[in-house]
Order: structure tokens, then sequence, then C-alpha cells
């Protein structure tokens, strides 16, 4: 069974209802029932969910697929041109746009409407009929209380917006769970195993944003030689394995693995879909979301593509406050609950996400628009409470201690004229020797075992002086604070990281430039006393309260504070030479950019929710700073000891004075000194930092 059998029976269901909903429509564009400022906006969405009715019934016949190229493109750009950057300005997609046009309390309604639209693309292409029906049917209802003769009823409107979302949650949430648990839903697979990938035209079935990156990474991976394709899967699958292996975690108990990739690494996905079913796992992949319940705008995942207008998305990122209370968070919890016991023995089963992310676009600084929907004060405390429950939720169905993940990436052509040559320096820092890096990773926690604490300290510009608080151990003959992190889960190679003691741990953080999930922070200031975060700024805006308003919203995800996680020592400095070669610091992702210096996690530890689960390094030794003073609150409050977030963020080497182990005794050793490792059988470690100074 595949996903159009799942879903055929609640689609014919709702054919009647599907034959009156799309016959109202076509009278909308007809008619003269609302005021007149309304009309061009209510006839451009209906023809646009005509437009999506015509491509329905293509799909449910097969002919879509049948399209030439240039049919492909045509139609990918009806369906997204309208909220391109060059036709943003004039869109009702623009929140700014559409307050000029209705009113500031009419124009957030609208714009949010004209948003949430484009799930249907989604429901379309996956011939969701079932629920495109009843986002056709939420527009003709909010259409039809702009109808009033005393003139549109805004409070009607928005109960009828609030409802929808209130009672669909169920739906939702199962399409969240069985998203990521059952293999059937196999939409993304069947494109990925099914198509001719050498025909460009399979990149449209996915009803995607499809661009110049997407085309060209797929013309790429398609001139690459057979053996080299594997070898990027073999990497990315056994990056995943060794993770369960290393952490003791029982892989033959799962079935399923939840991939995540962008458009155009089909070829790559495929020879890993192979692989991981030799290791007794499916895949499940869901399609990147474009409804605010599922957090439209946020972190790229499922099968993705590059973004149309990441203003479009800034601006859109919270319209979950428009129907966001606390009844419908009680009830979207109530709902996950039931959607997870409905799939108990499939969550039991599911062993976790398999990554692949992107880089090469170039950094992204939005303009604030006063318009946008926003989360209010109450609101916030909600989507933290939210958030964290729903962590627990699936941690109880999906225990942490028994899954694990791994996550790698690889550059678009969108990073320049040399995207060839980086690509092909990714592959080679992707696939480093860990066992060296092990080794001289070990030697670096030799040293840092044992401080009191650790001093960071900037140059130059780089005023960070830090002082981060270490974990005491009682056996040091079998025990350590730092695990030796090589490519098992978390690829490439190469870093030491540790979980601070939070008393003690304060001082000031600064990077000149830094690239977080997707924005860039100029100047980017944080301060920290006792390990949790008490001040913080940048330079991306003129007034100061912006750029405080922009680090509390992503950076602290909403938290007033949250807690220094993690202190890490990146030692990849072949990555950090190629940022520096071909001038992509900036486009690095964190996934890199994190091993190309000291970093600082804000959120969780590394261990969230796995805590009490040991884990080794490969000399043997138990990792003894797995927990912090807040997470040790999950013995007492479990919704006072996560935050379910957790962003890295990195001072480059060339920022950087010194690191320092301060022992008991007062002693000091150098771990870095003047942006060189200093630590005796490194000294490998800085011979790509010397070739980028000549």
């Amino acid at each position: 069974m595949g996903y159009r059998e799942i879903y055929k029976e609640e689609n014919e269901k709702a054919q009647e209802r599907y034959e009156l909903v799309t016959d109202r429509l076509r009278s909308i564009s007809e008619e003269e029932t609302v005021p007149e400022q309304y009309r061009d906006y209510f006839s451009k969405a209906a023809d646009f969910l005509l437009y999506l009715d015509g491509l329905l019934k293509k799909q449910e016949k097969g002919s879509l697929d049948m399209e030439s190229m240039e049919e492909c493109k045509k139609r990918n750009d009806r369906l997204y041109g309208d909220i391109r950057p060059e036709h943003y300005k004039a869109s009702y997609g623009n929140p700014a746009y559409a307050a000029e046009k209705f009113g500031k309390e009419a124009g957030q309604m609208l714009t949010f409407l004209y948003s949430e639209l484009q799930a249907g693309i989604g429901y379309v292409f996956e011939e969701k009929k079932a629920a495109f029906v009843t986002l056709c049917e939420l527009f003709v209802q909010v259409y039809n209380c702009f109808e009033q003769e005393a003139g549109p009823d805004l409070k009607e409107a928005g109960q009828v917006i609030y409802w929808y979302f209130h009672d669909y949650s169920e739906i939702f949430a199962q399409w969240q769970v069985d998203e990521m648990t059952d293999p059937q839903l196999d939409f993304c697979t069947r494109i990925i195993m099914d198509s001719d990938l050498t025909d460009l035209r399979y990149l449209y079935r996915y009803g995607l944003p499809v661009g110049e990156n997407e085309l060209k990474i797929a013309e790429y991976l398609n001139g690459m030689p057979e053996a080299e394709v594997q070898a990027m899967a073999d990497t990315y699958t056994e990056g995943y394995r060794i993770g369960f292996e290393v952490t003791g975690k029982d892989l033959s108990k799962k079935k399923t693995v939840n991939l995540h990739y962008a458009l155009g690494f089909e070829r790559m996905m495929r020879a890993a879909i192979k692989n991981f079913e030799k290791i007794g796992l499916r895949p499940t992949i869901s399609r990147e979301a474009f409804s605010s319940f599922f957090n439209k705008g946020g972190t790229k995942r499922g099968a993705y593509s590059t973004s149309v207008n990441r203003q479009f998305d800034y601006d859109h990122r919270e319209d979950k406050a428009y129907y966001f209370d606390k009844s419908f968070v009680e009830r979207r919890l109530e709902a996950l609950r039931t959607a997870f016991e409905k799939k108990k023995k499939a969550a039991v089963e599911h062993g976790g996400p398999a990554v692949l992310e992107t880089f090469g676009e170039a950094p992204f600084s939005p303009d604030v628009c006063e318009e946008a929907i926003r989360y209010s004060d109450k609101q916030q405390q909600l989507n933290v409470y939210n958030a964290s429950m729903s962590g627990q939720i699936t941690n109880e169905y999906i225990p942490g201690e028994e899954r694990s993940f791994t996550i790698i990436a690889y550059p678009v052509p969108a990073v320049g004229a040399d995207f060839r040559e980086i690509f092909a320096e990714t592959v080679k820092v992707n696939t480093l020797d860990y066992k060296k890096y092990q080794q001289m990773q070990q030697k670096l926690i030799d040293v840092l075992d044992g401080a009191v604490f650790v001093k960071i300290k900037g140059r130059g510009d780089n005023k960070t002086d830090l002082r981060v608080a270490i974990r005491q151990l009682e056996a040091p003959e079998a025990q350590t604070a730092f695990e030796n992190c090589v490519a098992d889960v978390n690829i490439p190679v190469g870093e030491v990281f540790t979980s601070p003691v939070l008393k003690g741990t304060e001082g000031t953080l600064q990077v000149s430039e830094v690239f977080l999930n997707g924005l860039q922070y100029k100047d980017l200031k944080i301060v920290f006393k006792d390990g949790m975060v008490t001040d913080y700024s940048c330079g991306n805006f003129d007034s100061p309260q912006e750029g405080k308003n922009y680090i509390r919203d992503n950076v602290l995800m909403h938290h007033d504070t949250l807690p220094m996680g993690e202190f890490a020592i990146g030692t990849n400095t072949t990555a950090y030479r190629m940022g520096q070669k071909y001038h992509i610091m900036d486009k690095m992702p964190i996934l890199i950019a994190e091993k190309c210096g000291p970093h600082f996690a804000v959120g969780d530890t590394c261990y969230s929710h796995a805590e009490d689960t040991k884990v080794y390094n490969p000399d043997g030794k138990e990792i003894m700073a797995r927990d912090n003073e807040i997470s040790l609150l999950r013995r007492e409050d479990m919704s006072k000891a996560y935050f379910n977030c957790h962003t890295d963020i990195t001072i480059p080497y060339h920022e950087l004075d010194r690191i320092t182990a301060v022992y008991r005794d007062g002693s000091e050793k150098d771990v870095i000194r003047e942006g060189k490792f200093a630590v005796p059988g490194c000294e490998e470690l800085n011979i790509p930092l010397e070739e980028g100074e000549k």
C-alpha cells in the first residue's frame, strides 16, 4: 500500500463537498457581493485555488508528469511567482502591502489566509483531496464573512480561521506522526526511487519551488561517477549506523529512518535508501511544510527546496499567532498524544532523523515588517510551553535513549562561481580520517580534563572574554568531561565538547559576523552570568531594541534567558581553510562552521533527554558532563529542564587569541595560543591555518 491507497477512502468521502466548493469558487470571480476594495484579493485567491483544482485533476489522471520542461517551469512560476522578491512589494502575501490596502486588522487576516493557501499545493501534489477541500471551504467561509451588507465581519472571519485550526488539530497532528513513522506514505520515496533522474522534470513532481539551485545540483550529481555518489551516500548512512553503535543503542530494533534532503540530491538519496534497506530500515519522508500549523518558514526539513523569498518566510514565521491560544495548544498536545498512541508500535521502531543540509546562499538579514503577525508575550510563553510538552510527548513514544541521528551538509550552486571546487572540497572535509582526528582530539581532552575552568579570549576587535566552568571528575582514570566527537552522527569531524557547569560560567561572547538558523547576525554579543544569558545585542539594525528583539525571537527562541548548554573546541582546520580560501565563511552552515573554532551553544545540552544513558569515548572513559543545573531539574519538574532549542555560536580562529585550561592549583596550559593549537601532538591541525596566512 502506498500514499494514494491510504488517502483513497477519505478522498472518496469528500467528493461531493469537493464538487460543491469548487463550483462556489468559480462564482466568486464573477460576483460583486463584497466591498470593491476586497474584490481583487478574493478573485486572485479563488483563481489560485481553481488553478490547483486543475492540477489535482491532472495529477489524479497521471498527466501532470507528462508535461514538458517548459510547461513545468511555467507551472512552478504560476504557483510561486507572486511572492518572488521582484513581485513581493505588491503581493497580498506581503503584510505591509495587505495592510496598506485593507487596514492593519483586515490586512493581517487576509495576508495570513493568502499565505496559508499555499498549503493547498502540497495537498494537490500528494493527492490529499479531502485536505484540499477543507482548505477551500475555509477560504469560502471567510469570503462569506466579507459579503455582509453592513460590511466585513472581521470578528466572525477570525473565528472561522481559529476553529479551522482548532477543529482539524487531530488530523494535522496525525499527519505529523504518520509522516515520521509510516513508510507507506511514500510520496517522496517514489519520486526518488521510480523517477528517471536524468530527466530533470522529476524535480517538479514535488510541487515545491524549483530554481537554479535545484536544477544545477541535480545536473552536477548526474555528471558524477557512480562510485563518488555511492561514497557520499555511504558517509551519510554509516554516520547514522555508527551513531547507534558508539552510544550502545540497538539498531536492530528499529524499522524506519526519517530522511531530510534538498531537492537535487535524489541520486545520492537513492543510494542512501538502498544502504538503509540493507540494515533493515525503510525511509519516511515528508514534504516541506507550507502551513502555519507545521511552522512554515522555520528550519528546512523533509524534502525541501531553496526558499522563494526569505523575507516572505520571515514575515510569516509567526502566523500561528493568529489562532494560537491556550485552548488551541492543549487541544493540539492532546491530539499529538492520541496520534502517537495510534502509531505506538511504529513510533518505538522509529530510529530518528538522517539529515542532509545545504549551504551557499547569500547571508540574509531581514527587514522588520511592522504589519507582520507576531506572537504576544503571552503567546511566546505558550509557544515555549507547547515546544517543551511536544518534546516530552515525542520522547515518551520515541525514547531519546533509544534513537539516534546523523547530519551532513553540501553546497548548492548559489555558493558562487567556484561551486564545483567547493563541492569537491566539502566531500573531502566530510571524509577526513577520523582516526587521526580522534588521536589529536584526545590530546586536547587530556589537557582539558582536570581543569576547574577554561578561559577564552578574542583578539583584535573581538572582545570575547569568557570563563567556562568544567565538571570535576571523581575518578579521572575512568572518567572524562569532554566528548571526543569525530564523524558519526555529526559530520564532518571534529570537535571536543562538554556541558559546562553553569555556576561560575560568565563573561562576554562576541562574533563579528555569524549565520544562525538561516539568518545573519552582525557584531553579535551575548553576556553570561552563572551560565545564563543576561544581556545580548547585535548590529543588524539602527535601533538597538530591534536587535534585541531579533536575537530574542531567533536565538533565544522567545525565552527570557537560556543556559550555555555546550562549550566546544572545533578542530576541523581543513574546513576553516576552505571557508577562507573561497571567501564563504559567512555562507558555511553551523554544522561545518562549529568545527572551525570554539563554539558555545545556548539552549539544551547535547545530551538532551538522554542524560541518563551512559556514553563513552573511544578510550573507554565515561563522559560525565551530560547534565547541567538546569537539565537536572527533570527529576523534579520536566517542564523546567528543557528549552527545546540548541544554537551553536562559533568564534573563528582568526578572531581568537587563546583558550587556556586553568587548574585547581592555579597553573595554566594553553590549548590554543594566538589562534593556533598549542598542545603537543596537534601540530598537524595548524598546517591549514598556516597555509591560509601565506
